[in-house]
């Protein structure tokens, strides 16, 4: 699914810092049509910007829909049935959410995220006759994924009119892609945000936590960017998804970029934007996007028969029947939200 990464406001990331030494050391650049941001501390001052940016090619030479010789274009072509390690994590990651949230989350989509002008087609008058077939062929596609003799390579068998869309994990999987090579290389304290998906991992030196800001849903497109709350992060991800800066009008409707797999039509419900609380930072990414496509009191309810799921933590921004806006935090998540400081440079 198309999921547009809302913007985890990096303005507190270095709040409160001061003159301490010693500084971490900053990275940024664009990647996937939005940013990244790193902050490292490393005893040894290394600059790690070469590694990341081949990371992020690579990545972006398998699951990138923008890049027209990425494998997964040339895979919704129906051109490879060759897929690299990459691909098939990513792959078998999105059948994993999928199967665990009953539908809600659904990389088959892809042809309806183009059509409704999500993806990097413009969008294309829909009918529901036209929704329904390409429903009938999306739940009854049943994806195989094989080793074969060349090391590192899967073959896959999908039905041909499948087009996948791994946008709903991508940028989280990115960021657990750089949080994975900085623990190769040693390093104990981080924080990583590539386009609001963002990971940290210990504390800074002088033992405070990493401090993120989480943008207040927004009225529009255009609207000023404000922070809504702060969260105290070590040791896990924090992932954003939410309607309020992607979607069309028609008619005076406005039509959310967030498509139930179900009904195959944009999402129609209280519910603006939701950010989650998990290790894993596709896993963040991928349920965000669930509860998004699920509404407020189905997340609820879908996280309270999953007890045993002690890794989400999240907050919902609704507005209610009365049209007023509210919040709504599970328990865990209220235990890390914290004073919003006053930034320093």
């Amino acid at each position: 699914m198309n999921k547009f990464s809302l913007l985890l406001l990096t303005a507190l990331l270095f709040a409160a810092c001061g003159n301490k030494s010693p500084q971490p050391i900053r990275l940024q650049g664009e990647t996937q049509g939005t940013y990244y941001s790193i902050a490292y501390y490393d005893a040894q001052q290394r600059n790690l910007q070469p590694q990341i940016d081949s990371l992020l090619h690579d990545f972006d030479l398998t699951a990138n829909l923008w890049v027209d010789s990425s494998l997964i274009r040339r895979v919704n072509r129906n051109e490879d049935t060759l897929v690299s390690e990459m691909f098939c994590d990513i792959l078998r990651k999105s059948l994993q959410i999928n199967r665990y949230t009953h539908g809600a989350f659904n990389c088959k989509i892809g042809t309806l995220v183009n059509l409704y002008g999500f993806g990097f087609k413009n969008r294309e008058d829909i009918s529901d006759r036209q929704i329904d077939s390409i429903l009938s062929f999306i739940h009854q596609d049943s994806t195989v994924l094989s080793p074969t003799p060349q090391t590192g390579i899967y073959a896959l068998r999908k039905l041909p009119q499948i087009e996948y869309d791994f946008n709903a994990i991508a940028q989280g999987y990115t960021s657990d892609l750089i949080a994975q090579l900085f623990d190769r290389l040693g390093l104990e304290s981080y924080l990583i945000d590539v386009g609001g998906e963002v990971i940290a991992k210990g504390r800074k030196p002088n033992g405070d936590s990493w401090t993120v800001g989480i943008e207040r849903p927004a009225e529009t497109k255009y609207s000023q960017k404000e922070i809504e709350t702060a969260i105290l992060l070590n040791d896990r991800s924090v992932v954003t998804s939410g309607n309020y800066r992607k979607y069309y009008e028609e008619d005076g409707v406005r039509y959310s970029h967030t498509i139930d797999p179900s009904t195959g039509r944009p999402v129609s419900h209280s519910l603006l934007s939701v950010s989650v609380v998990s290790r894993q930072s596709w896993y963040a990414d991928a349920m965000a996007t669930s509860f998004m496509v699920m509404g407020l009191e189905k997340s609820l309810q879908f996280i309270a028969e999953h007890p045993e799921d002690e890794d989400i933590q999240a907050v919902f921004f609704i507005y209610d029947d009365h049209g007023e806006y509210k919040t709504h935090a599970t328990p865990k998540f209220k235990e890390i939200i914290k004073e919003i400081p006053t930034a320093t440079p």
